[in-house]
């Protein structure tokens, strides 16, 4: 049922940005318009295209489609390694010309925008013409190969599910007077949050389509869920703009940052893989203090590769000890991660003694002699001005370090000054290609 108190108004415009990689490439390159193309991170056949022009996915190319197997699909297509630096200048450009439209109030992405609308603008006829706008700013101060996709709903999750239910190019909108029948077409993984694993538990409790899921009343959708994910949810689903009762809607407050890297071949060692976590660091702890935050918290991980025999090995032993992972580049390997807390902090020397010391209790041993990945995760942040003073100051002058080292790297590069251990990985782990966040320009560099 729909809500009868409810106008028909829309409150949010959700912007996606159809085949965001892709398009740049060929708005960069006109010579590639109208071609099937990929973008990739490295140029190897083992690898997979990050992104795919709307021409090689009417072949079947899409994300996640080994490089190997698009060759095969398609011998002629256009493979371009990713440049996250045109991507984010584009991401901003982007966003400056929504802007002469509507004001962007959340970048959910790299390739994504959101508009909340006020007062008149939120009447449907309005809502419509600023969408139109939008979508001719792009056109005109970007260029002709940024097409978009626009959602319009009374709340934030219902326009971007909107914003995916016409493809390339659209338009939809979804008034709470259509709801939730407008939706019950939908696959359960059209709805944001509803992955793979989420959709089989569902799929466990007898739920298999979205009008079994619309038919449910808000406790069922609690129950279901299991949490106040439920809650939300149903009120979401049928256009309210929270689910509240005590089930508030989070909050848009950072909650970590962090780096990883697949390790080039002459840094898959102890020695290579210990430099690329170093850098990995560097680059965190830098982050850290330009978006004004302290940690609590450092998690590392790392995955080991696996011979086919050393695979099979774990396998037989079954249980947790046999688990075998398979990224996607096929490798076969088995994970170590380790998580420390601490009082708050931001400066790079305690952090890097924090990492060491968790870097030390990492396993030993015949399956432990490749590492191949390297990831890093600050958590617990907290804000600059939340942050409470210790009550005697730093007799190292640490802080003032990380400040001295942040001025000469911001100058001249975020490299240019760093603690001797990441010299022999200072020009591995480049910033790569970012889905869900906008590398920033902190200086000289993208991070």
């Amino acid at each position: 049922m729909s809500t009868p108190t409810q106008p028909d108004r829309f409150g949010f415009l959700h912007i996606d940005l159809n085949s965001f990689f892709a398009s740049v490439e060929q708005q960069i390159h006109p010579e590639y318009r109208g071609k099937p193309l990929a973008v990739v991170p490295t140029m190897a056949d083992t690898t997979c295209c990050i992104a795919a022009s709307y021409e090689a996915k009417a072949l079947g190319i899409k994300t996640g489609t080994q490089v190997g197997e698009a060759k095969k699909i398609c011998p002629e297509i256009v493979l371009i390694a990713g440049n996250h630096a045109d991507y984010a200048k584009y991401s901003h450009n982007i966003s400056k010309a929504v802007e002469l439209a509507c004001p962007v109030s959340h970048n959910p992405s790299i390739d994504e925008m959101v508009c909340q609308l006020i007062g008149r603008e939120q009447e449907p006829p309005r809502a419509r013409q600023i969408a139109l706008e939008i979508k001719q700013s792009i056109y005109k101060n970007v260029g002709v190969a940024m097409r978009c996709s626009i959602g319009m709903a009374p709340n934030r999750y219902l326009a971007k599910i909107a914003s995916d239910m016409q493809k390339p190019d659209g338009l939809i909108g979804l008034l709470p007077s259509q709801l939730p029948r407008a939706i019950s077409h939908l696959e359960l993984r059209d709805l944001p949050g509803v992955g793979a694993r989420t959709e089989i538990r569902l799929n466990a409790k007898g739920i298999k389509t979205m009008q079994q899921l619309l038919d449910l009343d808000r406790e069922g959708m609690h129950k279901l869920f299991d949490s106040v994910w439920g809650d939300r949810m149903y009120h979401w689903l049928r256009g309210a703009a929270t689910g509240d009762d005590g089930a508030p809607v989070p909050g848009d407050v950072q909650k970590s940052l962090g780096h990883s890297h697949v390790l080039a071949p002459e840094h898959r060692s102890d020695t290579g893989s210990w430099a690329v976590a170093h850098k990995l660091l560097h680059k965190a702890a830098m982050r850290l203090r330009m978006e004004k935050f302290y940690t609590g918290s450092l998690a590392v991980s790392i995955r080991y590769q696996l011979t086919s025999r050393q695979a099979e090995a774990r396998a037989e032993l079954g249980g947790r000890e046999g688990k075998v992972k398979r990224h996607f580049s096929g490798i076969k390997n088995s994970g170590w991660g380790m998580e420390a807390r601490f009082r708050d902090c931001q400066d790079t020397l305690t952090l890097l003694e924090i990492l060491r010391s968790l870097w030390a209790q990492r396993p030993q041993g015949p399956e432990f002699n490749k590492p191949f990945f390297v990831g890093l995760t600050l958590r617990n942040l907290i804000p600059e001005d939340e942050h409470q003073a210790e009550l005697f100051t730093d007799p190292n002058n640490r802080a003032q370090l990380s400040t001295t080292m942040d001025k000469l790297n911001l100058k001249y590069g975020h490299t240019t000054l760093h603690f001797a251990g990441m010299l022999p990985a200072r020009d591995s782990a480049p910033t790569r290609i970012a889905f869900t966040q906008i590398p920033v320009q902190y200086g000289v560099d993208y991070m």
